[in-house]
Parts: structure tokens; C-alpha cells; sequence
């Protein structure tokens, strides 16, 4: 299963960070919640963007591009397989370093991925 880190996670039961924790937890799929506020999504704690995972294969992205920047180290010193830029996350700069540095760069939704069978 793919470990999928959650940027941008919430309690929140209406965002939809909230629901695709739950539905990857559910299809089997280790998260790491990362956020700004503290608690718990899926039954996994909401870190800070401090601590680097080395084996993350997917950062689903929840966090709008004119807040990026400050994840832009972060999201790339963890080196994930790929990043999925959910609806409203999308955002070229980052994209194009993510590509420069070998990672896969999506634009979907992982809600729909998930529920497809795409993900």
C-alpha cells in the first residue's frame, strides 16, 4: 500500500483532506497527517511540517498555492514517488520543481482517484 502524506490535514469532517484520510485508512493505506492545527484524522495524529519521512510515496496536496511556499522544502527533502495537486492546489512553480528533482506530478483529485481505482 502506498504511504500517502496528507498536507493540509483537518479535523474538519467537510474538507476533504478529512475525507480522503479516512477513505485511504479504510482502503488500507498508512497516512501521515500534516497540518496546522493539532488533533487527530483517521485516527492518526496531525504533525507540524517538521519532521522529514523518507518513505512517503505520495503527498496529496490540500494546502492553496498562495500558502505553498513555505512547504516547498519540506515537500521536496521528503522525496516523495509523486505529488497529487487536489483541485485548487494546483500550482506550476511547484510543479516544475517537483519535476526537476524526479518527481511524478499529478492533477487530480484523490477523492475521485481513490474512488476509481486510479490512485
Amino acid at each position: 500500500m502506498k504511504k500517502t502524506l496528507i498536507l493540509g490535514a483537518s479535523t474538519n469532517p467537510a474538507r476533504y483532506s478529512y475525507l480522503v484520510a479516512n477513505k485511504l485508512v479504510r482502503k488500507g493505506h498508512p497516512i501521515v497527517n500534516v497540518g496546522r492545527k493539532t488533533g487527530k484524522v483517521a485516527g492518526v495524529e496531525i504533525e507540524p511540517a517538521e519532521a522529514i519521512h523518507t518513505d512517503i510515496d505520495t503527498i496529496t496536496l490540500y494546502v492553496g498555492p498562495q500558502n505553498q511556499a513555505p512547504y516547498y522544502d519540506y515537500i521536496l527533502n521528503t522525496k516523495p514517488k509523486r505529488i497529487i495537486f487536489n483541485p485548487g492546489a494546483e500550482n506550476a512553480e511547484l510543479a516544475d520543481k517537483a519535476r526537476a528533482a524526479g518527481i511524478e506530478v499529478v492533477e487530480a483529485c484523490t477523492l475521485v482517484m481513490l474512488n476509481t481505482g486510479q490512485f
